[in-house]
């Protein structure tokens, strides 16, 4: 579905961060500043974010993944339902350090929690205290990792709600080359995002328009590769049913 800039309006995305906060850098996305407040140039700001939504269909296209990243309390929830929705990775508790340059131990860790969950799936076995125990390290690891174990390896882009926020998450981004896709807010410097999408990341409606577009183009790119499956399935059975027809007017 696509964005309007109304609608971008109605969920302000315009409203940036009080003057004094601002971040040079972000100079040329800013419209100007009403009552000490930065208003974002929503002109480049749709643009941009449809750019990023084109990468992202492709991606999805690709079958390629894209980890959502916001554990900040505006964005949790949102970020996790639109994540799940779209079928894609998500991290909304708390970004690990290595979560990326070290995946190898965070698969490992992934490995625990299954164990675990399996070992509690079969509580005649334990105690009443090793449940307890086991009980507690599985939600602790599942807070942490639970929108990424079935993510396999490294993610083919992050999108990001208020990079300033995640800067960890930019950084092993950046050191591993994976692209990111990444809100930016007037406060904020837009260094090392791929895709800036400039704008509020503090409310609740500008980050669920921001997510839900993401998950949007997610869900429509891998529904053109369902959709080129089915038709060239179609093709295939037509082909076979007219070698058949040949086949017999030739006996």
């Amino acid at each position: 579905m696509s964005v309007t800039m109304r609608q971008m309006l109605e969920a302000g995305v315009h409203f940036g961060h009080q003057t004094r906060f601002w971040n040079p850098k972000m100079a040329p996305f800013i419209f100007g500043n009403r009552n000490k407040i930065h208003i974002v140039n929503l002109e480049k700001t749709l643009p941009m974010f449809q750019e990023a939504q084109k990468f992202v269909r492709q991606l999805a296209a690709n079958k390629g993944k894209v980890l959502f990243v916001g554990t900040k309390r505006a964005a949790r929830d949102i970020v996790r339902e639109e994540a799940q929705r779209a079928g894609m990775p998500y991290v909304d508790n708390r970004w690990l350090g290595g979560m990326l340059t070290n995946f190898k131990t965070v698969k490992l860790s992934i490995k625990r929690l299954n164990d675990l969950e399996a070992a509690l799936a079969e509580p005649g076995r334990l105690s009443k205290k090793e449940t307890l125990t086991m009980q507690r390290e599985a939600d602790k690891l599942n807070r942490s990792l639970g929108g990424i174990r079935e993510m396999g390896g490294v993610p083919d882009a992050l999108f990001i709600i208020d990079v300033g926020y995640q800067k960890g998450a930019v950084v092993e981004a950046k050191k591993l080359g994976i692209p990111v896709i990444g809100v930016v807010d007037t406060n904020n410097s837009p260094a090392g995002v791929d895709y800036i999408i400039p704008g509020n990341d503090d409310s609740a409606r500008a980050i669920r328009l921001y997510a839900r577009g993401m998950a949007d183009a997610a869900l429509e790119g891998r529904a053109q590769v369902i959709g080129e499956i089915v038709g060239g399935e179609e093709f295939v059975e037509i082909e076979e049913e007219e070698e058949e027809e040949g086949g017999v007017a030739a006996e």
